[in-house]
């Protein structure tokens, strides 16, 4: 589904008002009546009615208050007091997703649907080749026998017609390991024993069901105490917005950050370190090693794919190297990531050095609050030393190019490129495992077209490589 739709032009709006009030500091004497102003009396529903849009609004901002609604405990507590949890809270908790159950619709389990199409042809491929003998034709149409049909999908694919549609839940389909699935009452539940924090359950729900448990009011409080507050800006961020890195830059500075660190640089530290572990392992007889900077797929493979782990490159990822730098110059600063991947929050609860992580959407939202335009920024004076290959981490194939500036030239390297983790390429990995592969550096990529495509984005993965490409020509 296109990343601009209602639903994520709604979660927008909400960003902007949330961090709006935070930065002039009235976050807890506004949010409750940020529902009403959102939805007013008499405007049109988009639900049953503007109670149930009201009900789905609240829920909605105490995603954004980093709260998960799972926990909820009293439905009559107010947003004022989720405001006041989240601006005195010290630590930040997981899990990072959340499911809201009064906007889940409970899509009905995913089906093969005969439309008015159909011409009740004499040939009817789809009764003939039905293996379950599940469809009949009534009335000049054909029927399926939902308690006989298995949803192959051969009667889709042999109509002449297209007639007939495959109706699927979203969210389930779209998830790589089945970790999404329904509860008792129909509505949709995440377990987080399977989750690999990609993100598509998110991205595809067509009601914006599913949110991420956001960290824009921990780090505009931050910026409205006048803390020290360092954004380390991922490759993929400077794609992001419609500018060049230096405007970024400048813009970032003007919210009130107090330094502005390219995660590309510790991209050239990974890169230096992933060549010299390639070289080593390979000379030692590992028959392949792959990339590490994708949290997704390093927790696809620990749950998932555990017979791939010993493969995995054991450098830290670039946001690692990048954040120990800022603590290592200024170890009292607040160092937060942006990019558009919510893994990262999970990899950077698991580490020391990243306080917190801003999406790129969330980015957006603060430079919104301030009165900030992109395009009518000051360029910022200097960028920092990461090379042109470090900065172009974010689109795929450019880690393998990345490591390849910084091979000794003693042993051959033969890339293969995994770009996109679905359900066909984990199982390529696991077979990659069992079997030989000509390749002995895979780089692997959660989101197509590398991380320019993660689901906390502005920008198409086409759009923000070209810029990346010209950002840094």
């Amino acid at each position: 589904m296109l990343s601009d739709n209602n639903a994520s032009r709604i979660v927008k709006k909400l960003l902007v008002e949330t961090a709006r009030l935070s930065l002039e500091e009235n976050l807890e004497e506004e949010i409750d009546r940020l529902v009403i102003n959102m939805i007013p009396k008499n405007s049109a529903a988009n639900r049953c009615c503007v109670h149930k849009d009201r009900a789905v609004i609240k829920y909605r901002l105490m995603a954004i208050l980093g709260r998960s609604i799972e926990d909820e405990q009293d439905e009559l507590k107010p947003l004022s007091e989720y405001a006041k949890e989240t601006l005195n809270r010290e630590k930040i908790t997981e899990p990072v997703l959340t499911v809201i159950d009064e906007a889940c619709s409970a899509c009905p389990s995913g089906r093969h649907f005969v439309t008015n199409v159909c011409r009740g042809c004499v040939a009817r491929p789809c009764m003939v080749n039905c293996p379950k003998d599940a469809i009949e034709i009534h009335n000049g149409r054909a029927e399926i026998d939902e308690d006989r049909c298995v949803n192959c999908g051969i009667c889709l694919k042999v109509c002449p017609y297209n007639a007939i549609v495959e109706i699927p839940v979203p969210c389930e389909s779209a998830c790589p390991v089945g970790a999404i699935s329904k509860d008792q009452s129909g509505k949709e539940k995440i377990d987080y024993s399977k989750c690999i924090f990609c993100g598509r359950c998110m991205t595809s729900c067509p009601f914006g069901a599913i949110m991420e448990r956001s960290q824009i009011i921990d780090v505009a409080k931050k910026l409205a105490e006048g803390r020290r507050v360092a954004a380390l800006t991922a490759p993929s961020a400077a794609g992001q917005f419609p500018c060049d890195f230096k405007q970024l830059k400048g813009a970032i500075l003007k919210a009130g950050f107090g330094e502005v660190l390219e995660v590309a640089e510790g991209a050239d530290i990974t890169a230096k370190k992933e060549a010299e572990e390639f070289e080593e392992k390979i000379r030692e007889g590992q028959k392949f090693m792959t990339s590490s900077c994708c949290p997704v797929y390093k927790e696809a493979a620990k749950k998932h794919i555990p017979e791939l782990w010993e493969f995995i490159s054991d450098t830290p990822t670039p946001m690692e190297f990048a954040g120990r730098r800022a603590k290592a110059d200024s170890p009292d600063c607040i160092t937060v990531f942006i990019g558009p991947c919510i893994a990262k929050r999970q990899e950077a609860l698991e580490g020391s050095s990243i306080d917190h992580v801003l999406t790129c959407e969330e980015l957006g939202a603060i430079l919104v609050a301030k009165d900030i335009f992109v395009r009518e920024t000051n360029h910022a004076e200097t960028l920092g030393s990461a090379s042109i290959e470090a900065r172009k981490f974010a689109v795929s194939g450019g880690v393998t190019n990345a490591v390849k500036t910084h091979l000794s030239g003693s042993t051959e390297i033969k890339p293969e490129l995994i770009d996109g983790l679905d359900k066909k390429n984990i199982k390529k990995l696991s077979d990659m495992c069992k079997a030989n592969t000509d390749a002995n550096f895979v780089e692997v990529m959660n989101c197509k077209g590398g991380c320019v495509g993660g689901p906390g984005n502005l920008s198409s993965p086409a759009r923000a490589a070209k810029r990346i490409e010209k950002s840094f020509e």
